[in-house]
């Protein structure tokens, strides 16, 4: 995913991607997280990480299936949770690459099918 300097032309381009692209570009940013947070660097493992959160907001702001929002919103929790909180989600490293591998997946098929 490119990262463009203007916020309101990221968060319209954002708008414009299918959910699972969505889910798939903030899973490369938590995994980013999670590999600086492995090697002490916790300056940009939290630059990462609130990235991957403004990237959760944008999509909460685009989504037109209003369903998605509640599990938006928890994936949101969960990761300020283990990232910055007490993690009482028992989140790890692996449980978050798991997650975000479907949807990697399913973009990868979007994009053949393009």
């Amino acid at each position: 995913m490119r990262i463009l300097n203007d916020t309101i032309t990221t968060k319209e381009r954002w708008a414009k991607m299918p959910l699972v692209e969505q889910m798939a570009n903030i899973g490369s940013e938590i995994s980013r997280a999670s590999h600086w947070r492995i090697k002490n660097n916790v300056e940009y493992s939290n630059n990462v990480v609130n990235r991957a959160l403004e990237l959760i907001t944008f999509t909460i702001d685009s989504i037109s299936v209003k369903l998605h929002l509640k599990k938006l919103t928890r994936v949101r929790e969960a990761i300020n949770d283990y990232f910055y909180g007490s993690n009482k989600f028992s989140s790890s490293d692996v449980l978050w690459q798991k997650y975000f591998d479907h949807f990697n997946y399913a973009a990868r098929l979007i994009q053949t099918k393009i």
